[in-house]
């Protein structure tokens, strides 16, 4: 009896942080114990988070399992795309059995690619400076 192959990536944006295992199944999406409507309110969260897989015609070949953490919607949503799009990269190689060490990688790495959800967006929120209202932001200047 063969046993179900688990394919794993991590992801990460902002403060987030999402693990995620794909096997094969038909389509379900499981976050954090909910299903992705329960878990994203919003729509266009529900979208970045299924880009990965229809970019590379999966929606209805792999089941997502997946622990979020960190952050919010956005952020969490982001992270999970990348992690997504890195569990399908370790899929495409482990049943090609190639190495990921080449730079163009197998189709589905590049299309991936392409579409921008391997890069890590390192975009963070900059801290808070002393004697300042926020980041930048300064005090008024009075000229009298």
């Amino acid at each position: 009896m063969a046993t179900e192959k688990n394919y794993y990536g991590t992801g990460r944006r902002k403060t987030s942080t999402a693990r995620v295992f794909l096997k094969k199944g038909k389509g379900n999406i499981v976050i954090n114990d909910r299903t992705l409507d329960q878990y994203f309110g919003r729509e266009t969260a529900r979208m970045i988070v299924r880009q990965p897989l229809e970019v590379t015609a999966f929606q209805s070949k792999f089941d997502v399992l997946a622990t979020v953490d960190g952050g919010g919607i956005n952020g969490q949503a982001g992270a999970l795309r990348h992690a997504i799009a890195r569990a399908l990269v370790q899929y495409e190689t482990d049943e090609t059995g190639g190495d990921d060490s080449g730079s163009s990688g197998g189709p589905i790495k590049r299309s991936l690619r392409k579409a921008g959800y391997m890069t890590r967006d390192a975009r963070e929120v900059e801290r808070k400076k002393v004697g300042k209202h926020k980041a930048r932001k300064g005090t008024q200047y009075s000229k009298r």
